[in-house]
């Protein structure tokens, strides 16, 4: 059961509770004084034990994710008797399925059920479907068939899926709305260490649990992720009386699209038309305030999304980018020499310098680089940290097709090697694989700019009714780079095929890897160059500080605005210029 704050909790809260008439207030401009100092940080907050309890709630999801995904094919081809193509395509399903779902449970939260109640139902769920993976991993052969380990496998999936979409989308924005009301440092602070909390986890899953998986037996390796999100659920609960919690605001969406499709229609309308109004752009004829039939709020929440929406849709090529890690940086991987000194180094084990170098870098920005930037009065904006980000990605896989050309100079003079790995043999370059460590690194600090800001970002920029479905709009870019990524392998081999030399063919010896790198990097310049003609066009609105609106029986008042932060909160998004990005 959500529990509200204390109520000297409460006052010093962004929630302000109003009746204030809109229309007579000129240009709409809400004046609130509420000073507050940016610098504040949470962890001298006196939240320190809330917030803390949210980022290892993170961490156990984060463990238990990676833990269930990151041998799914292994789990597949060895227990359920699978084929390698089928268990793939499960891989992709659940992975993709995982980051569409968001979408939905942050829809639930913001109009029907809360970000505590939809996280702590998620939780349970996903508990439930976690719990019969070890069950189906015994060897149950006179209970459980082959085939009937498969259907119960496909529901524990959906039901993992589920819950991670329900948390996913809701526990970022809930950890932010603690620190609200103190400042934009602290909410930068968080996502920093949000971030630096989910590859902690990401971490342990990818290396001891993936390890018991491996060398153990896979009921150990799933009852250890069984048990993280059980830990999750307790914690949740741990400080249930401490949390800063917001009803629902009930479904905007409906007015939303309407709004949309009156601004769509109001470019036919005549010049006179415009200019007898107050009408900033074409949505503005559905204000009440200018004859519409549609809240002020709604209109400027409208415009507040589709400004956003065009900044998410450059993520997706920086996601296919990010997924190469696991794919073909993984392929060129077991072709590099894997050998140092008797000690063969697991491919995967790359991944851990994409972790390490994040979680050596967010203490670095967080308490070092940003403060110090804001001394020396140099505007770092979220803008210019994702650009930042998109930058050090490309730089990535032009490293990539360097090393891989380089690779493949090496074997044409002869020195190559027959390497083992598993049951297959491949035929490797003498280059050691450690030279991969810059463009998994590159990565890691690519992350650390473009992903964390994006979350901050999503957060910052949303209405406050429409925060969980915003996030879950910035985490469905990631699955969409997935397929993307996966979209462009298949136009790119079938064209080069027809060329008569195909780039990426099962034996990546006998194609052109670096020029599929090439492509990346191309496609992700001119993804860029769209970045910056979208981000110098895009308006900020004031940092936590959306007003949300929502009617009371006297339709002519508003009653309840939140004021997510600022001395000055505006109805109205305020502008930056171009150099101020």
């Amino acid at each position: 059961m959500t529990t509200m704050p204390d109520t000297n909790l409460t006052e010093s809260t962004h929630l302000l509770e109003k009746s204030t008439d809109v229309s007579d207030k000129e240009d709409g401009v809400i004046e609130e004084v509420a000073p507050q100092d940016d610098n504040i940080s949470f962890w001298k907050s006196g939240r320190t034990s809330v917030v803390i309890c949210i980022l290892f709630i993170e961490l156990c999801e984060r463990m238990t994710f990676y833990s269930i995904s990151g041998n799914l094919v292994l789990f597949c081809t060895s227990v359920l008797l699978t084929d390698s193509p089928t268990a793939a395509t499960i891989s992709l399903a659940f992975t993709g399925t995982s980051y569409f779902v968001p979408v939905f449970g942050g829809y639930i939260a913001d109009t029907v059920a809360g970000k505590f109640n939809t996280i702590y139902g998620s939780a349970l769920i996903y508990f439930v479907g976690a719990a019969i993976l070890p069950l189906i991993s015994f060897d149950y052969i006179r209970v459980f068939s082959v085939g009937a380990k498969r259907g119960f496998f496909g529901v524990s999936l959906l039901l993992v899926a589920f819950g991670t979409g329900g948390i996913k989308s809701n526990v970022g924005p809930f950890g932010a709305q603690q620190l609200e009301d103190l400042g934009d440092g602290a909410i930068r602070s968080f996502f920093n260490w949000f971030y630096w909390f989910i590859n902690v986890g990401s971490g342990i899953a990818f290396s001891a649990v993936v390890y018991i998986q491996q060398e153990i037996s896979f009921f150990w390796g799933f009852l250890v992720p069984s048990i993280s999100i059980f830990i999750a659920n307790g914690l949740l609960l741990l400080q249930r009386k401490k949390y800063i919690n917001h009803p629902p605001e009930g479904s905007a969406l409906t007015n939303i699209v309407k709004v949309t499709a009156v601004g769509a229609c109001s470019c036919c309308r005549k010049r006179e038309t415009r200019e007898s109004v107050n009408i900033q752009s074409r949505f503005d004829y559905a204000k009440e305030s200018n004859g519409g039939k549609y809240p002020d709020c709604d209109v400027e929440s409208t415009k507040s999304i589709l400004r956003i929406l065009p900044i998410f849709g450059c993520f997706v090529l920086y996601w296919t980018i990010y997924n190469q890690m696991s794919s073909t940086y993984f392929l060129q991987g077991e072709r590099l020499h894997l050998k140092y000194n008797d000690f063969t180094i697991p491919v995967a084990v790359l991944n851990l310098f994409n972790s390490a170098i994040i979680l050596m870098l967010i203490p670095i920005v967080d308490r070092f680089l940003y403060p110090k930037l804001e001394q020396w009065g140099i505007n770092f904006t979220q803008l210019k940290r994702i650009g930042t980000g998109m930058i050090l990605a490309t730089l990535s896989v032009v490293i990539a097709a360097i090393i891989e050309i380089q690779r493949k100079n090496i074997m044409r003079d002869g020195h190559y090697l027959q390497q083992n790995l598993s049951t297959e043999v491949f035929n490797a370059s003498d280059l050691s694989v450690m030279v991969q460590i810059p463009q998994f690194a590159l990565i890691g600090a690519s992350e650390v700019f473009a992903s964390i800001t994006g979350l901050e970002f999503a957060y910052s920029q949303s209405p406050l009714a429409l925060q969980g479905v915003i996030m879950g709009l910035f985490l469905l870019t990631t699955g969409l780079g997935s397929y993307v990524g996966s979209l462009l392998v298949l136009i790119v081999n079938s064209i080069s095929e027809a060329a008569g030399s195909e780039w990426l063919p099962d034996e990546p010896n006998d194609g052109h890897l670096e020029y599929f790198f090439l492509l990346l990097a191309g496609l992700m310049i001119l993804n860029f160059c769209l970045y910056l003609w979208v981000s110098s066009k895009y308006e900020y609105v004031q940092p936590y500080s959306i007003l949300n609106f929502s009617e009371s029986e006297d339709r002519g008042r508003t009653t309840d605005y939140h004021t997510r932060k600022k001395p000055r909160v505006h109805s109205k998004v305020e502008t930056l210029s171009e150099s101020e990005m």
